[in-house]
Protein backbone atom coordinates (compact mmCIF):
# COMPACT_ATOMS: atom_id res chain seq x y z
CA UNK A 1 0.00 0.00 0.00
CA UNK A 2 1.18 3.49 -1.40
CA UNK A 3 1.16 5.91 1.50
CA UNK A 4 -0.41 9.44 0.41
CA UNK A 5 1.90 12.53 1.10
CA UNK A 6 -0.43 13.74 3.69
CA UNK A 7 0.54 10.37 5.35
CA UNK A 8 4.28 10.70 4.58
CA UNK A 9 4.15 14.50 5.96
CA UNK A 10 2.71 13.19 9.24
CA UNK A 11 5.34 10.80 9.55
CA UNK A 12 8.06 13.35 9.18
CA UNK A 13 6.67 15.35 11.17
CA UNK A 14 6.28 12.67 14.33
CA UNK A 15 9.92 12.31 13.57
CA UNK A 16 10.57 16.02 13.56
CA UNK A 17 8.49 16.37 16.94
CA UNK A 18 11.65 13.78 18.01
CA UNK A 19 14.05 15.37 16.73
CA UNK A 20 13.03 18.74 18.14
CA UNK A 21 12.64 17.46 21.63
CA UNK A 22 16.54 16.65 21.70
CA UNK A 23 17.08 19.79 20.24
CA UNK A 24 15.48 21.02 23.16
CA UNK A 25 16.75 18.97 25.81
CA UNK A 26 20.36 18.89 24.32
CA UNK A 27 21.24 22.08 26.69
CA UNK A 28 20.43 19.79 29.58
CA UNK A 29 24.36 18.37 30.73
CA UNK A 30 24.96 22.11 30.00
CA UNK A 31 22.71 23.25 32.79
CA UNK A 32 24.26 19.86 34.88
CA UNK A 33 27.17 21.49 35.01
CA UNK A 34 26.32 25.24 35.68
CA UNK A 35 24.05 23.56 38.83
CA UNK A 36 27.10 21.90 39.44
CA UNK A 37 29.68 24.27 39.75
CA UNK A 38 27.08 26.96 40.91
CA UNK A 39 28.25 29.31 37.84
CA UNK A 40 27.62 29.62 34.75
CA UNK A 41 31.18 30.36 33.92
CA UNK A 42 31.23 31.46 30.11
CA UNK A 43 27.91 30.41 28.96
CA UNK A 44 25.67 33.16 27.46
CA UNK A 45 21.83 33.05 28.18
CA UNK A 46 21.31 34.35 24.56
CA UNK A 47 20.45 30.77 22.94
CA UNK A 48 17.63 30.29 25.26
CA UNK A 49 15.79 33.89 25.38
CA UNK A 50 16.05 33.04 21.46
CA UNK A 51 14.76 29.74 21.46
CA UNK A 52 11.65 31.20 23.72
CA UNK A 53 10.77 33.82 21.76
CA UNK A 54 10.88 31.14 18.35
CA UNK A 55 8.74 28.76 20.63
CA UNK A 56 5.90 31.56 20.84
CA UNK A 57 5.96 32.72 17.26
CA UNK A 58 5.50 29.14 16.02
CA UNK A 59 3.05 28.46 18.25
CA UNK A 60 0.73 31.31 17.50
CA UNK A 61 1.84 30.43 13.92
CA UNK A 62 0.43 26.94 14.22
CA UNK A 63 -3.21 27.55 16.04
CA UNK A 64 -6.37 26.90 13.96
CA UNK A 65 -7.26 31.06 13.22
CA UNK A 66 -3.73 31.54 12.10
CA UNK A 67 -2.40 28.40 9.67
CA UNK A 68 -4.72 25.39 10.23
CA UNK A 69 -3.61 21.87 10.49
CA UNK A 70 -0.34 22.42 12.73
CA UNK A 71 -1.14 20.81 15.80
CA UNK A 72 2.30 19.09 15.27
CA UNK A 73 3.87 22.56 15.31
CA UNK A 74 2.09 23.27 18.32
CA UNK A 75 2.86 20.04 20.72
CA UNK A 76 6.26 20.66 19.93
CA UNK A 77 7.01 24.09 20.57
CA UNK A 78 4.57 23.86 23.39
CA UNK A 79 7.18 21.51 25.27
CA UNK A 80 10.39 23.57 24.10
CA UNK A 81 8.65 26.86 25.55
CA UNK A 82 8.13 24.76 29.02
CA UNK A 83 12.20 23.71 28.95
CA UNK A 84 13.21 27.27 27.79
CA UNK A 85 11.49 28.09 30.70
CA UNK A 86 13.27 25.96 33.01
CA UNK A 87 16.63 26.61 31.49
CA UNK A 88 16.54 30.73 32.26
CA UNK A 89 15.22 29.90 35.73
CA UNK A 90 18.79 27.82 36.21
CA UNK A 91 20.70 30.26 34.18
CA UNK A 92 18.88 33.55 36.19
CA UNK A 93 19.74 31.54 39.47
CA UNK A 94 23.16 31.18 38.77
CA UNK A 95 24.86 33.83 36.94
CA UNK A 96 25.91 37.98 37.90
CA UNK A 97 23.40 41.21 38.42
CA UNK A 98 24.44 41.79 34.58
CA UNK A 99 23.12 38.88 32.76
CA UNK A 100 20.34 38.67 35.06
CA UNK A 101 19.09 42.29 34.28
CA UNK A 102 19.30 41.01 30.79
CA UNK A 103 17.11 38.10 31.01
CA UNK A 104 14.27 40.25 32.26
CA UNK A 105 14.77 42.63 29.90
CA UNK A 106 14.26 40.75 26.76
CA UNK A 107 11.80 38.50 28.25
CA UNK A 108 9.72 41.27 28.80
CA UNK A 109 10.43 43.23 25.60
CA UNK A 110 9.65 39.10 23.80
CA UNK A 111 6.60 39.54 25.64
CA UNK A 112 5.50 42.93 24.55
CA UNK A 113 6.29 42.11 20.82
CA UNK A 114 4.88 38.98 21.07
CA UNK A 115 1.32 41.11 22.24
CA UNK A 116 1.58 43.14 19.41
CA UNK A 117 1.63 40.91 16.79
CA UNK A 118 -1.01 38.96 18.03
CA UNK A 119 -3.26 42.42 18.51
CA UNK A 120 -2.02 43.25 15.16
CA UNK A 121 -2.96 40.25 13.32
CA UNK A 122 -6.10 39.29 15.28
CA UNK A 123 -7.44 42.84 14.46
CA UNK A 124 -5.89 44.03 11.10
CA UNK A 125 -6.16 40.55 9.21
CA UNK A 126 -8.84 38.91 8.64
CA UNK A 127 -8.26 35.36 7.14
CA UNK A 128 -5.67 33.00 7.34
CA UNK A 129 -4.00 33.15 4.53
CA UNK A 130 -2.63 36.42 5.20
CA UNK A 131 -2.41 35.67 9.35
CA UNK A 132 -0.04 32.73 7.64
CA UNK A 133 2.31 35.42 5.92
CA UNK A 134 2.52 37.63 8.57
CA UNK A 135 3.09 35.21 11.25
CA UNK A 136 5.06 32.81 9.09
CA UNK A 137 7.23 35.76 8.24
CA UNK A 138 8.36 36.72 12.06
CA UNK A 139 8.10 32.94 13.13
CA UNK A 140 11.06 32.36 10.23
CA UNK A 141 13.00 35.26 11.35
CA UNK A 142 12.56 34.41 15.01
CA UNK A 143 13.61 30.29 14.22
CA UNK A 144 16.57 31.49 12.20
CA UNK A 145 18.19 33.40 15.69
CA UNK A 146 17.20 30.28 17.47
CA UNK A 147 19.69 28.54 15.08
CA UNK A 148 22.29 31.44 15.02
CA UNK A 149 22.41 32.37 18.93
CA UNK A 150 25.52 29.83 19.83
CA UNK A 151 27.59 31.80 16.73
CA UNK A 152 27.44 34.56 19.25
CA UNK A 153 30.85 33.00 21.31
CA UNK A 154 31.92 32.04 17.49
CA UNK A 155 34.79 34.48 18.01
CA UNK A 156 35.58 33.38 21.14
CA UNK A 157 35.81 30.05 20.15
CA UNK A 158 38.11 30.84 16.81
CA UNK A 159 40.11 33.17 19.42
CA UNK A 160 41.17 31.20 22.22
CA UNK A 161 41.14 27.92 20.01
CA UNK A 162 38.42 26.07 21.96
CA UNK A 163 35.08 24.72 21.28
CA UNK A 164 34.42 24.17 24.90
CA UNK A 165 31.57 27.05 25.80
CA UNK A 166 29.83 26.36 21.94
CA UNK A 167 27.52 23.42 23.00
CA UNK A 168 27.66 20.27 21.19
CA UNK A 169 24.29 18.42 21.34
CA UNK A 170 22.49 22.01 20.59
CA UNK A 171 24.73 21.95 17.41
CA UNK A 172 23.87 18.36 16.61
CA UNK A 173 20.59 18.35 17.49
CA UNK A 174 19.67 22.03 15.59
CA UNK A 175 21.27 20.45 12.27
CA UNK A 176 19.34 16.95 12.49
CA UNK A 177 15.81 19.15 13.31
CA UNK A 178 16.99 21.58 10.38
CA UNK A 179 17.06 18.79 8.05
CA UNK A 180 13.94 17.16 9.54
CA UNK A 181 11.77 20.01 9.20
CA UNK A 182 12.90 20.97 5.84
CA UNK A 183 11.91 17.87 4.33
CA UNK A 184 8.33 18.53 6.01
CA UNK A 185 8.08 21.47 4.71
CA UNK A 186 8.84 20.41 1.28
CA UNK A 187 6.41 17.32 1.19
CA UNK A 188 3.58 20.18 1.30
CA UNK A 189 5.25 23.33 0.69
CA UNK A 190 5.41 25.66 3.42
CA UNK A 191 7.89 28.64 2.61
CA UNK A 192 8.05 29.84 6.19
CA UNK A 193 9.06 25.97 7.62
CA UNK A 194 11.38 25.50 4.92
CA UNK A 195 13.32 28.69 4.97
CA UNK A 196 14.00 28.98 8.58
CA UNK A 197 15.26 25.22 9.02
CA UNK A 198 16.74 25.25 5.87
CA UNK A 199 18.78 28.14 6.85
CA UNK A 200 18.96 26.73 10.22
CA UNK A 201 20.97 23.30 9.53
CA UNK A 202 23.33 25.63 7.40
CA UNK A 203 24.40 27.48 10.81
CA UNK A 204 24.19 24.31 12.46
CA UNK A 205 26.65 22.55 10.45
CA UNK A 206 28.98 25.88 10.63
CA UNK A 207 29.16 25.28 14.31
CA UNK A 208 29.64 21.46 13.97
CA UNK A 209 32.81 22.45 11.86
CA UNK A 210 34.40 24.92 14.65
CA UNK A 211 33.47 21.70 17.01
CA UNK A 212 35.31 19.42 14.67
CA UNK A 213 38.05 22.18 14.22
CA UNK A 214 38.62 23.32 17.48
CA UNK A 215 37.73 20.13 19.36
CA UNK A 216 40.57 19.62 21.93
CA UNK A 217 41.55 22.83 22.92
CA UNK A 218 45.02 23.98 24.46
CA UNK A 219 45.77 23.07 28.03
CA UNK A 220 44.73 26.01 30.77
CA UNK A 221 48.02 26.71 32.26
CA UNK A 222 48.61 25.47 36.17
CA UNK A 223 44.73 23.77 35.81
CA UNK A 224 44.03 20.01 34.10
CA UNK A 225 41.77 19.95 31.44
CA UNK A 226 38.15 20.29 32.59
CA UNK A 227 36.21 16.89 32.86
CA UNK A 228 33.07 17.90 31.74
CA UNK A 229 34.23 17.65 27.60
CA UNK A 230 31.61 19.19 26.11
CA UNK A 231 33.38 19.60 23.21
CA UNK A 232 34.19 16.06 22.51
CA UNK A 233 32.96 15.14 18.99
CA UNK A 234 32.30 11.06 18.16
Amino acid sequence: MVMSVNSIRFVVGIIGNVLSFFLFISPAPTFKRIVKNKSVEEFHPYPYLASTMNCLMWIFYGLPFVHPNSVLVVSINSVGLFLQIIYLLIFFIYTGKKYRLQIVAILCAELVGLAAVVAGTMLGLHTTARRTTVVGVLATFFGICMYAAPLSIMWKVIKTKSAEFLPKWLSIACFLNGICWSVYALLKLDPYILIGNGIGAALALLQLILLVVYRNPPPKEGKKPSTVELYDVV
